[in-house]
């Protein structure tokens, strides 16, 4: 534990990867003649509550405005958040946010097939977005939503919330200061058994796919981010034992591996039929590190050989508001990127695994 604690100590002035510290900031409000975000969030589903009720502990970001296709809704959120009804909008109004004020950024949490056009729209208002991700259905899509978001003159980040965590923050520092060597091998493992299946996510129209382009991507950026290097080739395979549930275009499982400049080498599975898949394994020369939970929301759990992982647990979306907050506003840069040339990169590697699972073959990658 010592060496683990005298890399906290020598990093403490430059690096976002001490946990610790960074609650310490995140407690402070920022000083009074700094700006607060002030949020609309798009698409008012659970996960959008999720990250409603997180921003009541936010001192940087604030919700002021919402964005609905359901009145109901929208009425609902006025009462329980504060939102002005001036503040509200619905789908076919929503590009008159070019007007309001109170609005500095979108967060769209709506199905992956709307997230093109509707990152499009909100950019041409000239407002900020937030992009849940997968940032879109396929790479093409989402280099479109990178170049008119820098058209627009405008922030395009991705709702990356694993890129905050403490836990996952203290292994890459624990990575970029050696303590685990030259690192070797990845294993990613996500997945869970999905109920209703009139939902959106086995919709390929609105999905884009099946569990690659919802749990899956969880393991195709953690690999890069555990890793520290961007995939140069994947192979993968798919398999699908419910055909009626899975329709053709909605993966059910798929297995992946990619290799990495350096020679390192990971192993992935995405599925939505088995449980209890959330494990994050990192092996080096010198040293672990395992996730498990990985990517849910929390608490993380992790341990090293070096022992347990200690960093207390922050609700996710919390950190992530705030910290996007200083990117927006004070041009802060995050440890691991969150901005759309990243969301893009992820979505090269999902169109790859597609065409791998269609060819057979290993699919070369060219990401840098």
């Amino acid at each position: 534990m010592n060496s683990r604690r005298s890399f906290i100590q020598k990093v403490a002035l430059t690096a976002a990867s001490i946990p610790l510290l960074r609650f310490q900031s995140l407690a402070a409000p920022p000083a009074s003649d700094e700006p607060v975000l002030r949020v609309a969030l798009m698409g008012l589903g659970g996960y959008a509550n999720r990250v409603a009720d997180a921003m009541k502990s936010c001192k940087k970001a604030k919700l002021t405005g919402a964005i609905s296709g359901t009145p109901a809704k929208l009425t609902d959120w006025q009462q329980r958040f504060g939102i002005p009804e001036k503040n509200c909008y619905n789908y076919q109004t929503f590009d008159q946010i070019k007007n309001n004020p109170d609005i500095d950024v979108v967060y769209i949490t709506t199905p992956n097939a709307l997230h093109h056009s509707q990152v499009l729209r909100v950019a041409a208002a000239g407002k900020h977005v937030i992009c849940e991700k997968p940032m879109a259905i396929n790479a093409k899509e989402g280099q479109e939503m990178v170049d008119a978001c820098k058209k627009a003159g405008v922030h395009l980040l991705v709702g990356y919330r694993m890129h905050f965590e403490p836990k996952t923050l203290e292994v890459i520092g624990m990575r970029n200061s050696g303590e685990f060597g030259k690192i070797m091998f990845f294993q990613g493992q996500c997945g869970f058994r999905i109920g209703d299946p009139t939902q959106w996510r086995l919709n390929k129209e609105l999905a884009g796919g099946g569990s690659m382009m919802d749990i899956g991507i969880y393991a195709i950026n953690g690999a890069r981010y555990m890793v520290g290097e961007e995939p140069i080739w994947v192979t993968a395979q798919e398999v699908k034992t419910d055909p009626v549930k899975f329709k053709p275009g909605v993966d059910e499982t798929i297995q992946f591996q990619f290799g990495f400049p350096s020679g390192a080498v990971a192993s992935c599975l995405s599925t939505y039929n088995m449980n209890y898949l959330d494990r994050f394994y990192l092996n080096g020369e010198k040293g672990f590190a395992e996730l498990q939970p990985s990517t849910g929301y929390g608490p993380i759990r992790g341990r090293t050989n070096k022992g347990e992982l200690t960093a207390p647990h922050v609700t996710h979306q919390t950190i992530q508001m705030e910290e996007m907050a200083d990117i927006i506003l004070r041009g802060k840069q995050p440890l691991i990127p969150v901005n759309g040339e990243e969301g893009v990169k992820d979505l090269k590697i999902i169109d790859a695994i597609y065409a791998a699972v269609k060819s057979g073959r290993k699919e070369p990658l060219k990401l840098v």
